[in-house]
């Protein structure tokens, strides 16, 4: 039996990913940088963009068809874009400048009624999300979010960070865990909010007082909380909250739930 390397170069990468799309009849994947979580820093389990183009500047976006792949970045990038995407096969798409279509105006121009556009929606934007689902259904496409071509392709993706999560305590934290729960729960009232779903990490690490090392250059970890009227439950990775701190967040009504969940 024949052993199956991972693809070790960009080309190769999207070669592989070409020939995903081709097997679920997608006609194109957009690959964002982003994570569930919309963090400025992406943990590696969540550069896609990165591995398959080898471009590992902080903005940018990838597109990529049976016949076309292409790098949208800003002006802040073109020159090391360049240099990385050298030998890809990718095309620097210069975004901003006059002569370069937005992605999803490229797509309308370039794609056909019925084609099926593919996006991890994990990492999708509402906004984006609405944005090309217009824009799309007005041509007769169609946006996929419930698939990840390229996680299908990433055989050795790097696994989710395990960094154990550690509470945040007086004198640094101003006010307790259970004042922050209030003052939400204040807010909610006043919207008549019975459920407040958090995925930003900065606001759930303030609002239960803990901290993380799962982002580069900011202290959070990956997590979310769904907030209502009596408890939070806390979707986070087993083994990253131990038993005390475990219970010290249940006296405060946080319960613990799996982050896949």
């Amino acid at each position: 039996m024949t052993l199956q390397h991972p693809p070790a170069t960009s080309a190769e990468r999207v070669a592989a990913l070409r020939g995903r799309l081709a097997q679920s009849g997608l006609a194109a994947c957009l690959v964002p940088t982003a994570d569930p979580h919309l963090s400025e820093y992406l943990p590696d389990h969540w550069a896609a963009r990165t591995w398959l183009s080898g471009f590992d500047g902080s903005a940018g976006s990838l597109l990529v068809t049976a016949d076309f792949a292409g790098l949208w970045t800003d002006s802040r990038y073109w020159v090391q874009a360049e240099a990385q995407l050298r030998g890809s096969g990718i095309v620097l798409m210069r975004a901003g400048a006059p002569e370069v279509p937005d992605m999803l105006d490229w797509v309308l121009a370039h794609l056909a009624h019925g084609d099926r556009i593919a996006v991890d929606g994990r990492v999708l934007d509402l906004a984006a999300a609405r944005r090309w689902r217009s824009g799309l259904d007005g041509a007769g496409m169609a946006l996929v979010l419930d698939q990840d071509p390229v996680g299908a392709v990433w055989s050795d993706r790097p696994a989710l960070p395990e960094a154990r999560v550690f509470e945040h305590l007086p004198p640094h934290a101003c006010r307790t865990r259970a004042d922050n729960l209030a003052a939400v729960r204040a807010a909610m009232r006043e919207h008549g909010a019975a459920w407040h779903l958090l995925s930003s990490l900065d606001d759930i690490a303030w609002l239960l007082n803990l901290r993380g090392a799962d982002v580069d250059y900011n202290p959070v970890f990956l997590a979310h909380a769904l907030l209502d009227a009596e408890g939070v439950r806390l979707f986070v990775a087993p083994g990253k909250i131990d038993a005390a701190l475990a219970a010290r967040l249940a006296a405060d009504g946080v319960v613990l739930r799996d982050y896949a969940a």
